[in-house]
C-alpha cells in the first residue's frame, strides 16, 4: 500500500507539472457565463462539462490552510490535476454540496460551513456555474444560503438550486456555451430535516416532478436552447440507481412539448460513489458522479469507504439542430474517471496517472464498470482523457 501511494504521488507529480505546461501554452480563456457570443455567430457544437460533489470535510479545509501556508485558505491546487479538462469545456458545471461560513467560523461534517475560499479555486479551474441544492444547503440556515451565493458572485461562478430572495429563485440561471444557451436547474431531495427559513418556502428548490418540468418549460420560453437538470438523489453507498432514481429519470426524459423534449441533461449527485450513466428516452442521465472533493469517507456503518473519494466527470458534445425549433444532440458522450488522493490532498484523473504509470488500473477499471452497467456502451458512452 505504501509503495502504490508512493508511486501514485510520484506520478500526480507529474500530471499536475503536465497539466501547469498545458494551462501555459494552451488554455484559452473561458466563455465565462454572460459573455455575449459574437454578433452573427453561427451555430456551433460545444461541450458541456460536469463533476461531482465538493464536500469540504474538516480535513480538506485543513489542508487548504497548508497550501496557503498557514495563511488562509488555497483550494486551487486541490483542482489542479483537472484543471485542463475542465477549462478546455465550453460550459463547466460543478456541484457545491456545502454552504460557506465566515471569519474563520469553518467546519466539516455533519453541519458543513466551509471557507468561501472554495469559490475562488472553482473558477480559477474554469468552472463557470455550480448546483447548490443538496441536503447540507440549510446546514446554517438562510445566511449560509446569502454568503455562499454572494462568494460564487463575487468571482463570477452561477448558481442554481438556492436563492436569496423570491424573486431570485423564479429567475432562471441561462449560461452562455458558445452559440448556445444552457439553462440550469438543480433540486435536492431535501435537506437533513433543517426547515426551511421562515417566510423563505423558496429558498432551497426541492425534487417535484411536476415543478420541474414547469421549470424546464419555462427556462425554454426564457431562450434556452439545452436545459439541464441537476438532482440531488439517491441513496448513498449504493452503486446501483435506487427506485426513485429510475422513476424520477423516467418522468423528466419522456416529458417533451411539441414534440421537443423538455430537459436535454441530467447530472446526479448524493450518492457518495460513482453511478451508472444512461440514455433514458433518448436523454443522458448520469445517476452519480460520485465525490470529486472529500475526505477521508466512512458509511453508515462506519467502515472506511474508499469509493467516496472515486468519481467521474461527464463531457458531453451537443450539435446544434438541423432544423429550426430542433434538439441540440448529444453527439459525443464520455466520462473521465477521477480519485481525489487523500494523502496528496488532490484530484487524480486517473487516466493521465495511468500514463505516468501509477497503480491505479484497478480504481478507473471499478468506475468504468459501475459507469457501463446499464448498457450505456451500446449507446456510444465511451472514457475519455
Amino acid at each position: 500500500m505504501i509503495a502504490r501511494r508512493r508511486q501514485l504521488a510520484l506520478a500526480l507529480t507529474a500530471v499536475l507539472a503536465a497539466a501547469a505546461a498545458c494551462q501555459a501554452h494552451e488554455r484559452q480563456p473561458p466563455d465565462r457565463p454572460g459573455r455575449p457570443a459574437p454578433s452573427g455567430a453561427a451555430a456551433r457544437a460545444f461541450t458541456l462539462v460536469a463533476s461531482g460533489d465538493v464536500l469540504p470535510h474538516t480535513s480538506i479545509i485543513d489542508r487548504a490552510h497548508f497550501d496557503a501556508g498557514g495563511t488562509g485558505y488555497d483550494f486551487r491546487p486541490m483542482f489542479a490535476g483537472i484543471e485542463t479538462v475542465v477549462s478546455r469545456a465550453d460550459l463547466a458545471l460543478c456541484h457545491m454540496e456545502t454552504v460557506y461560513g465566515a471569519d474563520g467560523d469553518y467546519t466539516g461534517y455533519p453541519d458543513f460551513k466551509s471557507p468561501p475560499e472554495v469559490a475562488q479555486a472553482l473558477a480559477a479551474t474554469g468552472y463557470d456555474g455550480c448546483s447548490t441544492a443538496s441536503n447540507h444547503s440549510l446546514d446554517d440556515g438562510a445566511p449560509g444560503i446569502r454568503r455562499t451565493l454572494d462568494a460564487l458572485d463575487g468571482v463570477g461562478v452561477r448558481h442554481a438550486g438556492t436563492a436569496r430572495t423570491e424573486a431570485e429563485s423564479r429567475t432562471v440561471t441561462i449560461l452562455r456555451a458558445g452559440s448556445a444557451k444552457v439553462a440550469h436547474l438543480a433540486y435536492t431531495f431535501g435537506t437533513n430535516d433543517n426547515p426551511l427559513p421562515a417566510g423563505q418556502p423558496w429558498a432551497v428548490d426541492l425534487i417535484d416532478q411536476n415543478r420541474i418540468l414547469a421549470d424546464a418549460r419555462a427556462a425554454r420560453q426564457a431562450g434556452a436552447d439545452v436545459v439541464v437538470a441537476s438532482v440531488h438523489w439517491g441513496t448513498e453507498w449504493q452503486d446501483a440507481p435506487d427506485a426513485q432514481q429510475q422513476t424520477l429519470a423516467q418522468g423528466l426524459t419522456a416529458s417533451r412539448t411539441d414534440g421537443r423534449p423538455d430537459i436535454d441533461l441530467v447530472l446526479g449527485t448524493h450518492a457518495h460513489v460513482p453511478q451508472a450513466y444512461e440514455k433514458v428516452n433518448g436523454t443522458w442521465v448520469i445517476y452519480g458522479m460520485g465525490d470529486q472533493i472529500a475526505g477521508e469517507m466512512f458509511d453508515h456503518k462506519g467502515a472506511r469507504d474508499v469509493r467516496g473519494n472515486q468519481s467521474t466527470l461527464g463531457r458531453f458534445t451537443f450539435t446544434p439542430p438541423t432544423r429550426p425549433g430542433g434538439r441540440w444532440e448529444v453527439t459525443r458522450a464520455e466520462f473521465v474517471p477521477q480519485l481525489f488522493d487523500i494523502d496528496s490532498g488532490r484530484v487524480v484523473n486517473l487516466n493521465q496517472a495511468l500514463t505516468q504509470g501509477a497503480d491505479v488500473e484497478g480504481v478507473r477499471d471499478r468506475i468504468r464498470d459501475v459507469v457501463l452497467s446499464r448498457g450505456a456502451a451500446k449507446d456510444g458512452l465511451v472514457m475519455g482523457q
